[in-house]
């Protein structure tokens, strides 16, 4: 199935899907969020949600990870089998690893509970504005060395063999080569691949980074191609 394109239109007419299984949440979520023009749809559980992103084609999904039936990391996966929506999560503060693992799976974003309205109405309205994260460069087959990465077809050979990458693996990866043998910081790869300034940047870069470089490197510990430039950022090499 193909994934949706997004086209600019006003704020007010865009709308969004919300996914939490608590009641008061989910109104209070609602009510503001048409209070400030958007359309809304509500679900309470992740199986009714991967339904409703399907059938009605929401702008954005702000999903809890804590969901019955399907718990918002699954429901995050599945919606990304069919859409680019950009998905913003509510997490616990206790959930650090779910964090990781949804923003691996497709999720743009993530708001820790309890959280303000105004923080969490900046982040609706900033990552509309944006849409799904975006990675600069044409969609040219990028060889360097070993490894051939195929941006139209989603598709990365190393060595031969043919890699699985996960969504942002494979924007992070291309970010790099597009810019191998320059310096690529921190704070580019942050605003390119995730496209918003999130807290615990440094670790989610370092852990995609540790993914990656267990993916393509021939000793992940002493890495030839994804190389740290201490204090600033990453570089790739051939």
């Amino acid at each position: 199935m193909m994934q949706r394109t997004f086209t600019k239109q006003a704020d007010f007419d865009k709308k969004i899907l919300v996914v939490d299984d608590e009641s008061a949440i989910l109104q209070t979520l609602r009510f503001n969020l048409e209070r400030s023009g958007y359309r809304v749809v509500t679900a309470g559980d992740g199986r009714t949600a991967v339904s409703l992103a399907q059938r009605e084609e929401p702008d954005l999904v702000v999903l809890d990870i804590m969901l019955p039936v399907l718990d918002g990391v699954e429901a995050c996966k599945e919606i990304r089998k069919f859409s680019t929506v950009p998905i913003i999560m509510l997490t616990a503060k206790d959930q650090e690893i779910d964090k990781v693992l949804a923003l691996e799976l497709g999720a743009d974003d993530y708001v820790t509970k309890p959280f303000a309205l105004h923080e969490f109405l900046a982040r609706v309205k900033a990552r509309l504005r944006r849409g799904g994260p975006l990675v600069v460069g044409p969609d040219e087959t990028l060889t360097l060395g070993e490894i051939t990465l195929d941006p139209s077809r989603q598709r990365l050979v190393v060595r031969g063999e043919e890699v699985a990458l996960a969504p942002k693996e494979f924007s992070l990866l291309r970010l790099l080569m597009e810019n191998h043998g320059r310096v690529v910081t921190r704070q580019t790869l942050l605003d390119k691949v995730w496209g918003y300034d999130f807290d615990g940047e440094h670790q989610t870069i370092s852990v995609h980074v540790r993914w990656l470089r267990e993916k393509i490197e021939v000793d992940s510990r002493n890495p030839r191609h994804i190389v740290t430039v201490r204090s600033r950022g990453y570089m790739f090499r051939g």
